[in-house]
């Protein structure tokens, strides 16, 4: 019995420490003269530098949601790092202002490029960060957002997205991306239909880039996130079997890419 007491407290007190480790900031950084507020989280007891990962939120801007990724991912021994594409302040409160946001910016896919760049730098600037070993995940507005980044020619080791839109204005920039690909898609997802899937896939084809592509059945929009909802019928839901599996794909991706 003691033996079980000592090992519960020595577990309790390797967590608690872990937990100390673990430091969240706000931080603002800008992209030109505009001021973006991003979230980051590290571990300040590593005495190494460990690979970076950049994340962007979905079209409500940053949040719960993103933050608790962002400590989730950083709990793997990651620095996470949420950009900012809105701007300080601009936090849409409804789908109305969200919609507002998403569109303008899915408009200029320049513009979209060059606030995922900033986000990417400001990650590369923490002193714990790793910068040859840097991936950028995002949850669907930011899905699409990091596969632009990476069209844009990004110095990422890899780029994931999760429920993202896949489609483009310049399929031929995807001869720029240098990152290996990971796409998380719901089969049943309205939001992107088999036309834009199809799209992509020959995109990355005729660019011969490093890409794969897991499509996971029953699921809709915003498959990972529970304030989804549960009902599929509305076109995004929570699906708690491709929310676990994408996770555990995204990791093992981790594993693969971030191999010295």
């Amino acid at each position: 019995m003691k033996y079980l007491v000592l090992f519960i407290l020595i577990f309790l007190s390797s967590s608690i420490k872990a937990y100390a480790a673990m430091q969240t900031e706000t931080v603002e950084y800008k992209q030109d003269n505009t001021v973006l507020e991003g979230y980051l989280v590290y571990d300040d007891s590593r005495k190494d530098k460990v690979p970076g990962v950049l994340i962007v939120h979905e079209w409500t801007g940053i949040g719960p949601y993103v933050k608790r990724r962002a400590q989730e991912i950083a709990a793997l021994g990651y620095v996470a790092f949420c950009a900012d594409i809105y701007g300080k302040g601009i936090r849409p409160k409804d789908t109305k202002e969200a919609a507002q946001q998403a569109t303008f910016y899915r408009s200029d896919r320049q513009l979209l490029r060059e606030r995922a760049k900033a986000g990417l730098a400001e990650l590369k600037k923490c002193k714990f960060v790793d910068v040859t070993r840097t991936a950028a995940i995002g949850y669907c507005f930011g899905g699409g957002t990091v596969l632009e980044l990476a069209r844009g020619g990004a110095d990422l080791s890899g780029a994931v997205s999760f429920h993202g839109n896949l489609d483009t204005p310049h399929p031929e920039d995807a001869k720029n991306i240098r990152a290996k690909i990971l796409v998380c898609h719901g089969a049943d997802d309205p939001l992107v239909p088999q036309e834009q899937v199809a799209a992509f896939q020959n995109e990355m084809r005729a660019a011969n880039c490093d890409w794969q592509m897991n499509i996971y059945g029953n699921a809709v929009h915003s498959f990972t996130n529970p304030d989804s909802g549960n009902d599929p019928s509305k076109g995004l839901a929570y699906n708690r079997e491709a929310d676990m599996r994408s996770w555990e794909a995204m990791k093992a991706f981790f594993k693969e890419i971030f191999i010295k």
